[in-house]
């Protein structure tokens, strides 16, 4: 689920299908809602699921849920723990399934450590309060030290690929490789560079109301084909947004993300970096890899025909063999 639009290509704005989504999806059918809503009618009221509830049904162990850098994390660490490491990051609104099959198919040979952003999926919201990249980093960073890791490969999707590359930047001792799947950090409108973004009215109605019908239509835009959208793919999506705290912390987040231009970070990356983008990407469109291309020093483009905001989910057997080829060659 993404809720940020056009990006910034080669210093140009691009208005494309997530700008008019918050016009078109957010304003017209939150403004809808917001009527009912404050006409005192009730039928479009979302409430939170019970966490007994969603845990029953999305944690695999009960020692998932473990305490790192004062808040509860939901992590999964997978294959072997002698293996080269690889962390999996998440994007906005969503939740460490996202890599599901990515996950089934990298942990014959990596060790695998993902896990929900605090106030995303099963992680409660941050006992802190703070949502910034900042703290985003030093949770990777105690994460990483709580498991004795040393070095990671990091691999990110949209959010994740920011707080990626911020992580590799501030202490590249302990990265390798990254591939960052259709990335985000670049200006857009409503997120100005050093600028806390303003968070529209409509969409501050989520946490009181966001039905199924809805997060449907938001979650469309980031397939190229739709057919793929399983019913059991949203019904995840619905079920993990509704996490008590879950709504309220993905607009936090939002209020408290402050871009910084991402040219001198990305810049200061040496390891090899592999950049999956689809080509049918509407959230932040292909055209924007340039922009990867003139700032990373070593950088290898994977377009992909036919897919959009999410490969891990819409084509994963596809897309995650060139992950793999790319995390098994040797680094000269």
């Amino acid at each position: 689920m993404q809720f940020r639009y056009a990006k910034v290509c080669s210093g140009k704005r691009i208005e494309l299908a997530e700008g008019t989504k918050m016009n078109r999806l957010l304003s017209l059918g939150l403004t809808t809602l917001a009527a009912f809503l404050l006409s005192g009618c009730s039928a479009f009221y979302t409430p939170d699921k019970s966490r007994a509830e969603l845990e029953a049904k999305y944690l695999n162990h009960p020692s998932d849920l473990v305490e790192v850098a004062e808040t509860l994390l939901h992590v999964r660490d997978e294959g072997p723990k002698d293996a080269q490491t690889v962390i999996l990051l998440h994007g906005v609104g969503s939740h460490l399934q996202t890599w599901d099959e990515w996950a089934s198919a990298l942990e014959q040979d990596f060790r695998i450590i993902r896990f929900d952003l605090p106030g995303a999926g099963l992680s409660p919201p941050d006992a802190t309060g703070d949502y910034t990249d900042t703290r985003a980093v030093a949770i990777i960073t105690a994460l990483l030290d709580e498991r004795g890791i040393e070095r990671t490969a990091l691999i990110g999707n949209s959010l994740g690929v920011r707080i990626a590359w911020t992580f590799a930047a501030r202490d590249p001792e302990r990265t390798d490789k990254r591939a960052l799947v259709s990335p985000d950090g670049f200006a857009s409108p409503g997120f100005e560079y050093e600028t806390k973004p303003r968070v529209p009215f409509a969409l501050r109605l989520i946490e009181y109301s966001l039905p199924q019908w809805l997060l449907r239509r938001n979650l469309a835009l980031a397939f190229s084909d739709t057919s793929k959208m399983s019913r059991a793919r949203v019904q995840r999506y619905h079920d993990l947004i509704r996490a008590p705290g879950v709504r309220r912390a993905l607009l936090d987040r939002m209020r408290q993300t402050v871009l910084q231009p991402p040219e001198p970070l990305l810049a200061s990356i040496t390891a090899p970096v592999l950049l999956v983008w689809g080509e049918d990407d509407r959230i932040i469109p292909f055209d924007n890899s340039a922009d990867y291309e003139a700032a990373l020093r070593d950088v290898t483009v994977l377009p992909l025909p036919g897919i959009g905001h999410l490969p891990q989910e819409e084509a994963p057997t596809e897309t995650v063999l060139p992950v793999i080829e790319f995390l098994s060659a040797r680094s000269d």
